[in-house]
């Protein structure tokens, strides 16, 4: 923290040194050391006189910000866990066209698909060591997309020559080298290139918890969906996942794990098998603790961070909180596939307590002086937690990508809302069918730059993609009357609408980058919650206010009115204040 209060985090942590070497070797980027410098002059000489004056009222060491050990911020992949081992990137590459839906897979040539079959047998055959070697999870995942490709996908995705030339070169070779899960996977009917394999026919999996795992896998390989009770059963059943060999104690390999995950994925969930993600582990630490606040706005960021642009969230709690409007954010600290900045790698940075349970975050929550906090998904939903290692060898976004944006850590007393970010068309609806299945008052779902939730100040482009376009929104408010169709018994009124900054008297500014800098991204709102105008302050008000609005939170009625009030928020230097304030007392709630 000192140095985030005393210099320009660029001057201590170049970002041409970092970015110039990406060889492997350099994954663990080395720490600097703090300079013992004036951490009160730098706040201070950057502030607008609102802002300054709240400053040296007090001086900035009652903060009492602590010191910690952390890892060099000036990345966000940093904090990646370095005992992780890492997926091999052949087969990784190949994941990532092969495992996902049926209109954007894109079937390997005959090239990549001998190179990629090649490597997997290598590997099988013990060539491959560390982290060239082809993991359970990746061969789980890879053929699993295989399989589903064959039985249910449009022929235009399904295998193509290439893939199938090398299929019939290295299936009769990898049978005799694979384990028996991983078989099941690739040949479940055991018909795999005319060879007639028993194998895949005749494997239940070893222990009750596979057993019934590879009873629901074989529905999914063939492009099949389950009901709510079987996939809360599955789950709850194989998670928490241990890691050790590919099989832990409970007796659940992580190859049939990973092609259960992406498999559920690539046949398009259905909203059962969507609501069974989302509450499987509600009650994991028992009910949930409710906080004694007015309103209460839930932030379902994407957990696996922004990469390219500014990440506004945490300072748009800050604002948010100084007029009631409390704001639980969740997350972790580093998830693929982006391996982006996250509200967590921000928050350790500055010195904050990123292992709050539910209950202690419902303190700051309501405290006076904060209003909002911040719960890791490794101190909330730790069976959940326990796939990181599993998703990063997945390559692509499982169904808890969407669900987990979702979550209930804490109730409120009050109203409650919530926010969260989406990139793909078609998961709109389904995201606001988990918020109102949570019971609450307003939902909203917003298409950020990266899938994030935050809209941008910038025009949209001429060249944009199709679909639906960045800064669109989706979401409902409840009415208060009384009803016996919806869920939780109340009357909501749908909207949807695309939001053009300019229309409400913002200039049109590109978004600020940071490229994975975490610092930067700091520097960016903290230099915005100063009081300094620019792209960052803009993107701030916007978000505050808009959502404030759109949530039909008290006050906000009129757009204008409630974008004013989160500029005085911090114009005050009021959510500079909060922020700080966080960061020390998020180390002292018990």
């Amino acid at each position: 923290m000192k140095v985030l209060l005393n210099l320009e985090p660029s001057s201590l942590f170049p970002t041409r040194s970092i970015f110039a070497d990406r060889s492997r070797s350099s994954t663990r980027l080395p720490v600097l050391p703090f300079p013992k410098l004036c951490r009160r002059r730098w706040i201070v000489r950057r502030l607008s006189s609102p802002a300054r004056a709240v400053l040296d009222s007090a001086p900035v060491e009652q903060f009492e910000i602590p010191e910690f050990d952390f890892r060099n911020p000036s990345l966000s992949s940093s904090y990646r866990d370095p005992a992780m081992p890492k997926p091999n990137q052949t087969v990784l590459e190949a994941q990532a066209r092969v495992c996902t839906g049926p209109m954007q897979t894109r079937p390997l040539d005959e090239e990549q698909a001998f190179k990629v079959f090649d490597t997997i047998l290598r590997s099988a055959r013990g060539e491959l060591k560390d982290e060239d070697e082809v993991s359970k999870a990746q061969l789980g995942a890879f053929f699993a997309g295989m399989t589903i490709r064959a039985n249910a996908f449009p022929e235009a995705t399904q295998w193509s020559e290439g893939e199938t030339r090398a299929m019939k070169t290295f299936w009769p070779l990898l049978v005799r080298a694979l384990p028996s899960d991983v078989i099941f996977v690739a040949d479940p009917e055991g018909s795999m290139m005319g060879l007639g394999s028993s194998i895949g026919p005749q494997y239940v999996g070893n222990g009750t918890s596979e057993m019934r795992l590879v009873g629901a896998l074989r529905e999914v390989l063939a492009g099949g969906h389950l009901g709510f009770e079987e996939v809360q059963g599955v789950l709850k059943e194989v998670l928490p996942f241990q890691e050790g060999d590919g099989k832990p104690p409970q007796g659940v390999s992580e190859a049939l794990l990973s092609a259960f995950l992406i498999g559920q994925r690539m046949n398009r969930e259905t909203d059962r098998e969507l609501k069974a993600y989302c509450l499987a582990f509600d009650d994991e630490y028992g009910p949930a603790p409710i906080a004694d606040v007015r309103s209460l706005t839930h932030y379902g960021e994407p957990y696996d961070g922004n990469t390219r642009f500014f990440r506004s969230t945490l300072f748009v709690a800050a604002v948010r909180s100084c007029y009631g409007e409390s704001c639980l954010l969740h997350g972790v600290d580093w998830m693929s596939p982006k391996g982006g900045v996250t509200e967590e790698q921000m928050l350790k940075y500055m010195g904050a307590n990123i292992n709050l349970s539910p209950s202690k975050a419902t303190k700051l929550l309501e405290d006076d002086e904060v209003g909002f906090a911040y719960v890791s998904q490794r101190d909330a939903r730790p069976s959940l937690y326990s796939l990181v290692r599993i998703r990063e060898h997945i390559k692509k976004r499982p169904p808890l990508a969407t669900t987990e944006k979702v979550q209930q850590y804490v109730k409120a007393s009050g109203k409650e809302a919530m926010v969260a970010g989406f990139y793909h068309e078609g998961y709109e609806e389904p995201l606001l069918m988990l918020m109102k299945r949570r019971g609450i008052h307003s939902g909203l779902v917003v298409k950020g730059e990266e899938g994030a939730l935050s809209m941008t100040t910038r025009l949209r482009s001429v060249n944009a993609s199709k679909g639906l376009p960045v800064n669109y929104c989706s979401g409902f408010r409840s009415l208060n009357i009384p009803s016996t169709s919806e869920p939780g018994g109340v009357t909501r009124q749908g909207f949807h609408l695309e939001i053009n900054a300019k229309d409400y008297g913002f200039q049109p500014t590109d978004t600020p980058r940071t490229d994975r800098s975490v610092s930067k991204n700091i520097e960016l709102g903290l230099e915005a919650l100063r009081g300094e105008k620019g792209p960052a302050y803009d993107r701030i008000v916007l978000n505050a206010g808009m959502v404030d609005h759109l949530l039909g939170a008290d006050g906000a009625e009129d757009v204008s009115v409630s974008l004013d009030r989160a500029r005085e928020a911090i114009d005050s230097g009021n959510a500079l204040k909060r922020l700080l304030n966080y960061i020390k007392i998020s180390h002292k709630v018990d």
